[in-house]
């Protein structure tokens, strides 16, 4: 008798995208090329924060072309927790995966994470072989990481390698609240605390070739203090956030269209 194989699972991959108009279309036909390879049934979702440069239209053309591909639009710029928790939330597929819109990472890499999500496996999360950006962010982003490190009794490597492949069911007990670039300590905490079993895989980390960082100025850096804290007190002093509701999103546009108004480190 033969043995029946095993449907491969399906993948969502999405792209939080903030004025990454110069990036976003080679990024996105990198993840279909790879997505289709890996199993048959994927989609790539697209999350536009609110971006004020040819990132609209350009993703509307690429959901236009690729049946695949789907667009969803924050009506102003939410924040990259704002986009990533809109990325979570619109995947329907069992397994999703995401890195960033700027193209500082290889959506073509996206194989060595998917081999490596084995059985005993929920998540797999790169860390960068090496980090390339100018050298003042380097310092700043180990002094970060370090202290967070320490701060949250983290024991993954890098706790902001926006690279990683997860599988749905996370989302069941996981529920992200963070705005800001802080949401990857918070959910890499959370997921920690939840028992999920992590997995590590080394990752090129490439410059940014279009737009600059968000993030890296006085102002940013302190708030973003002033948030590590805030959810220091909250998951390690306090113990709190390990809920087990679902991972919720509203307020934004699907696909250009707009409903009624509900009103990185």
């Amino acid at each position: 008798m033969q043995q029946q194989k095993t449907a491969p699972a399906s993948l969502s991959v999405f792209f939080p995208a903030y004025n990454d108009g110069g990036t976003i279309a080679s990024l996105v036909l990198q993840a279909v090329k790879v997505a289709g390879k890996l199993t048959p049934d994927f989609e790539v979702i697209i999350v536009n924060d609110g971006s004020s440069d040819a990132t609209r239209e350009i993703a509307d053309e690429l959901a236009r072309t690729y049946p695949q591909v789907r667009v969803i639009h924050h009506p102003r710029n939410r924040g990259y927790g704002g986009a990533l928790r809109t990325g979570f939330a619109a995947a329907t597929k069992s397994l999703i995966a995401y890195t960033d819109g700027d193209g500082q990472y290889d959506p073509s890499e996206l194989e060595l994470l998917w081999n490596r999500l084995t059985p005993d496996a929920d998540m797999v999360t790169g860390y960068k072989i090496s980090r390339s950006d100018p050298m003042h962010r380097i310092v700043i982003g180990k002094i970060y990481h370090y202290t967070v490190k320490c701060l949250f009794r983290l024991r993954v490597t890098d706790v902001d390698c926006d690279f990683r492949l997860m599988r749905r069911e996370i989302f069941d007990r996981v529920r992200l609240e963070r705005n800001t670039g802080v949401i990857c300590l918070e959910m890499m905490r959370k997921i920690q605390d939840a028992g999920f079993r992590v997995v590590e895989v080394p990752v090129h980390h490439y410059h940014r070739m279009h737009g600059r960082s968000q993030f890296f100025n006085f102002k940013r850096v302190f708030w973003t203090g002033v948030d590590v804290m805030k959810l220091w007190l909250q998951l390690v002093v306090l113990g709190r956030g390990r809920q087990s509701t679902p991972v919720l999103f509203r307020n934004q546009t699907i696909s250009g269209v707009i409903p009624p108004d509900s009103t990185k480190p």
